[in-house]
């Protein structure tokens, strides 16, 4: 169900201010709207709560810019919070394996294939004084397509480009996943927000992968059933 939104009035009232002192911590930045119509403007519940927050500071007689400083370094906390715990997940499930650019031409990586696979993005090496270093999943999806070239999906089979493709799709999936967090679960639950992002970050993965596995089958006999059969061309009588 979609979150209703308020107007600065109701606003005001389910904040416990008067009007004319939400209407001026608007116009001093301290409290912003999601949305703004011609004349008027939406909030949603994380402006109470921040209102919350300026009553509170309020009481130790401090400048409006310095609580709308303080208030804002609170509202990016979970956010932060966010950023590390994925990162701590991520890294949990990481392969630990480094190779150099040189070891991985070596094993047969092409050095074209390399250079075009770094250009968008899909691999991100560090550099260590003149040496390009790779991490385990740069690794891995080197290790993943060689293994497609040996079960014998050439490169006309499954050209690289196919890979920006994924990449764009993932991106985009990865968008939604996070814009949903961030709307649906840092405003209802900022103090959870550690437990609750390990548990969605492992969640995603498996759904990823559980989608896909049931969306494989049908979406080839779609794609069969859109396809024109075949005619063959009659054959001629001598």
């Amino acid at each position: 169900m979609a979150q209703e939104l308020l107007k600065i009035g109701q606003l005001a009232k389910k904040a416990g201010i008067p009007l004319a002192t939400a209407k001026h911590w608007v116009r001093e930045g301290l409290v912003t709207p999601v949305r703004r119509g011609r004349n008027i403007a939406y909030f949603d519940d994380a402006a109470v709560r921040r209102i919350e927050q300026i009553k509170e500071l309020k009481k130790q007689f401090l400048p409006l810019t310095v609580i709308r400083d303080i208030v804002d370094e609170k509202a990016d906390a979970p956010l932060a919070s966010l950023e590390r715990s994925i990162e701590r997940t991520v890294e949990t499930g990481r392969n630990k394996e480094h190779r150099t650019a040189d070891e991985l031409l070596r094993a047969g990586v092409a050095t074209a294939d390399l250079a075009w696979l770094k250009s968008i993005g899909v691999l991100t090496p560090i550099r260590e004084g003149n040496t390009e270093v790779y991490g385990g999943d740069d690794v891995e999806l080197l290790r993943t397509l060689g293994a497609a070239r040996r079960a014998g999906l050439t490169p006309a089979m499954l050209p690289l480009e196919i890979v920006a493709q994924y990449v764009d799709a993932v991106r985009a999936l990865v968008r939604v996943e996070l814009t949903l967090f961030r709307e649906g679960v840092l405003p209802r639950a900022p103090d959870q927000v550690t437990e609750l992002a390990d548990a969605g970050t492992l969640l995603s993965e498996k759904l990823i992968l559980l989608l896909r596995r049931k969306l494989l089958l049908p979406t080839l006999r779609d794609l069969l059933a859109a396809r024109p059969p075949l005619t063959r061309k009659p054959r001629s009588r001598k």
